[in-house]
């Protein structure tokens, strides 16, 4: 028996060594990037969580072949054992050594660096700017532990007015037995990978003719969608929800109210105007990037009594981003989204308790979905940016408020300066699933700034009218991003009550089709999701396709079956059953799906 521990991969901001290993691997493939090919000019080479990558401008596109012979030259360079040497220079040294070799990405890069302005050298045949940290030596390397993955395009600065870039995927670790385990989750993450999983088992496309980063749903997948709003709202109205619904776009007024036409702008659709001169004039209307300015409309709609706090407004809202091609990737990064969104309307007071409330529904939902490896990450803002808006006081009460909520609830958090909203801190529930991957999902934001610039009152208490505090919410945080994350958690093997079929009939000939559809039609008038495989396929093909299908429930149905009114029931979840009575059977998965269980 196998009692080896499971190999921890750190990602690079968790470790210090790890980091040095990656920032010198990128130098040494870029190193022997311009050795094999001389016209070949270098931009960055930043680390990533899993490794490295280098843009580079060449006059032709990399190839696979070429990947392998950059390898091979990297190891040459390992086994030189160069040293590696930090400089710190002048700027106008840094500037005459770059003019010197032509290097006018260099150039471009320089000027946007704080000093000091450091080098990093591999021996005395080449360098680069770098603010490190480096190893000593290449020879500290294992290149057993390195290996070159894709090859894509990419634009200089993320712009695609300006040039096209080759860009390196590397990956480097500390020794080959972590480059192994990393290769066999990249592995096991193609077999999960939503895209894949969702063509296959019929729930969503993509269509050019409708455009990149807009999903399409097909009927499972609807259904999908739909149990997991239902669930929601059924939550919701018990604690007091009021469901709303507002249009897709708005006055490009609205937006400028709320500051996203000044600090969103640029990832929000275009302006749709009468004509030139509306346009000039910024007339027209957008499509909405958020709900939120929609929701207050509602609220202010009446002057509101402290009686009628809180008000929770709930939506399942669809909105627009204008995300760069080069970001879309399936479900989890598109342009079209519904947010599960609702804004409460607290006075100061009820909102310390509102806020342990929203984040007990979000820890509700999570154990429904069978989320349990996740920590809270407390957004907050960068002191140092201007991308955010409102006062420094109303910063620092949102930013406590949350903190003491999660240090009420004992929860495990870090916190993360510059993750903030333009308009307030988050509380960022980060899951991470079975490859260890993290994704965002829940989010809830105390914000002071968005009732101040509506200019939002109730009346109080005392008869003199004030601000309410206002909290954002979204336990899914968007239903696209959570189909696609739990595609890949559950490896397109829903639970029973998510699941778009939940049990199939598998009759064994033609004489049990009638019984088993019989069965299907009592089930189905029940609220469960079954059905009956007609297609007249030997029993052990019927399986096999149920099994790829991923359908929860078998019941093969023979003539014993059909004269004692039982199905014989084999499960994904825990195998053979044996044969059981339909009663008890539709007792099962009518209990099993209430309470979000197997059968």
């Amino acid at each position: 028996m196998d009692n080896q521990a499971p190999i921890k991969l750190p990602k690079t901001s968790e470790s210090d060594h790890l980091k040095r290993i990656r920032h010198t691997t990128s130098h040494v493939m870029a190193m022997a990037v311009q050795k094999l090919f001389p016209k070949a000019q270098v931009t960055i080479g930043p680390w990533t969580e899993t490794g490295f990558y280098y843009d580079f401008d060449v006059p032709e596109p990399f190839t696979d072949k070429d990947l392998k012979d950059i390898k091979k030259e990297m190891v040459k360079i390992i086994n030189k054992k160069l040293p590696v040497i930090r400089e710190q220079v002048s700027r106008e040294e840094a500037e005459k050594r770059i003019k010197a070799i032509n290097e006018p990405y260099k150039l471009e890069i320089l000027a946007g660096i704080q000093e000091p302005i450091t080098l990093y050298h591999l021996g005395d045949a080449w360098w680069d700017l770098c603010a490190g940290p480096h190893l000593d030596n290449t020879s500290e390397l294992d290149p057993k532990a390195i290996e070159l993955e894709t090859v894509a395009g990419a634009y200089w600065r993320g712009d695609e007015n300006k040039a096209q870039l080759q860009r390196i995927y590397g990956t480097a670790w500390e020794n080959p037995q972590q480059l192994a385990e990393y290769k066999r989750r990249k592995q096991e993450a193609l077999k999960r990978d939503h895209r894949k999983l969702g063509k296959e088992l019929g729930l969503f496309i993509f269509s050019d003719s409708v455009g990149p980063g807009l999903p399409l749903w097909t009927p499972k997948g609807t259904l999908i969608r739909s149990l997991l709003e239902d669930f929601l709202k059924k939550e919701q109205l018990k604690r007091g929800y009021l469901p709303v619904v507002t249009p897709h776009i708005a006055r490009v007024d609205l937006f400028k109210i709320s500051g996203h036409w000044q600090k969103y702008k640029e990832d929000m659709f275009p302006m749709m105007a009468d004509d030139e001169e509306s346009a000039g004039k910024e007339i027209g209307f957008v499509l909405k990037p958020m709900n939120c300015p929609f929701h207050i409309q509602i609220y202010k709609s009446d002057l509101r009594s402290y009686r009628e706090l809180p008000m929770r407004l709930a939506e399942f809202g669809t909105v627009y981003r204008y995300e760069q091609s080069g970001e879309l990737g399936g479900l989890t990064r598109v342009r079209g989204f519904t947010v599960d969104d609702s804004h409460l309307f607290v006075t100061p007071e009820q909102l310390d308790k509102e806020f342990l409330s929203v984040v007990d529904l979000i820890l509700t939902v999570f154990k429904s979905l069978q989320l349990k490896n996740f920590k809270a990450r407390l957004s907050f803002r960068d002191p140092e940016s201007d991308k955010y808006i409102g006062s420094d006081e109303a910063w620092e009460k949102a930013e406590s408020a949350i903190r003491k909520a999660v240090q009420t609830l004992g929860m495990d958090y870090f916190e993360a300066p510059g993750e903030a909203a333009f308009y307030g801190p988050k509380l960022d529930f980060i899951f991470q699933d079975a490859l260890e991957r993290e994704w965002q999902l829940g989010t809830v934001q105390v914000d002071y700034n968005l009732p101040e610039r509506f200019e939002l009152e109730y009346v109080a208490e005392d008869g003199n009218r004030k601000r309410p505090v206002m909290i954002h919410r979204a336990p899914f945080g968007s239903l696209e991003r959570l189909i696609g994350i739990l595609i890949e958690e559950y490896a397109g093997d829903f639970p029973l009550w998510l699941a778009p079929v939940q049990i199939r009939l598998l009759p064994v000939s033609d004489t049990q089709l009638d019984y088993a559809k019989e069965v299907t039609a009592k089930m189905q008038l029940l609220g469960i999701r079954a059905e009956t495989d007609t297609s007249g396929e030997r029993l052990g093909k019927m399986i096999r396709n149920a099994e790829t299908e991923k359908i929860p429930v078998m019941a093969v149905v023979g003539a014993k079956e059909m004269e004692s009114n039982s199905l014989s029931i084999r499960t994904r979840a825990t195998g053979d059953l044996g044969v059981i009575s339909v009663e008890e059977v539709v007792a099962k998965l009518e209990n099993a799906i209430q309470n979000h269980g197997n059968f």
